[in-house]
């Protein structure tokens, strides 16, 4: 898929939510500023997946990085990756950044943190195949381990990401700001986690944001 097409389909999706971004360049911006957002796909080599990388800057200074597989050749495989994109990430993006909060699809949590009370829009956990479920304590084991962080008081944003592979060995990754986050990583070692005989992967998506009283 070309930029140009890109960039339509993900102008196209935030506005089936409700958001109007403008292009600028190869950027879509919000009323001439930011938050804005952009996507490059990367086709994949020799049937292997292709991806995604999508960029929500946030100021000057601060961005979102985000990354999706997507199967198949081509635009098809560039629009299944989108889909993963709406799926795990959008709705996330959507209430943190712009606004716009739709509690059928995230979880809404207030949290108090050092002495700031925060927002949380909680993304779906998402497994690679079906029929797995979340480990207990998940959501109070990440609020545990954002109690050990000196958060300043503007918005982060946390991925965790979980991956059994067919003989059993485990490869986890927590991102605080785009950053390794060892807090993160060991909340994911102390998790019990869905021991099956197929791998899979997992992943989910966190925004925290000072609470506007």
């Amino acid at each position: 898929m070309n930029d140009n097409a890109l960039q339509a389909d993900l102008l196209r999706l935030f506005e089936r939510h409700d958001v109007e971004l403008e292009r600028d360049e190869e950027w879509l911006v919000t009323d001439g500023d930011f938050p804005a957002v952009r996507a490059s796909w990367r086709e994949g080599s020799e049937g292997a997946p292709g991806r995604l990388d999508v960029d929500v800057v946030i100021s000057e200074e601060r961005h979102i990085e985000e990354s999706f597989a997507g199967n198949g050749s081509g635009d098809a495989g560039a629009r299944d990756a989108l889909k993963a994109f709406e799926h795990n990430v959008l709705y996330v993006l959507l209430a943190a950044c712009w606004y716009v909060t739709d509690d059928r699809r995230i979880q809404l949590q207030s949290w108090d943190l050092g002495v700031r009370n925060w927002d949380v829009f909680v993304g779906p956990l998402t497994f690679s195949c079906d029929g797995l479920a979340a480990p207990e304590g998940l959501l109070p084991a990440l609020h545990d381990a954002l109690r050990n962080e000196s958060l300043s008081g503007e918005l982060h944003w946390v991925r965790l990401f979980h991956r059994r592979a067919d003989d059993g060995s485990v490869l986890a990754e927590a991102l605080l700001d785009n950053q390794p986050w060892p807090g993160g990583d060991r909340l994911l070692g102390q998790l019990i986690w869905p021991s099956t005989e197929k791998g899979y992967s997992a992943r989910c998506f966190i925004a925290l944001d000072i609470r506007d009283y």
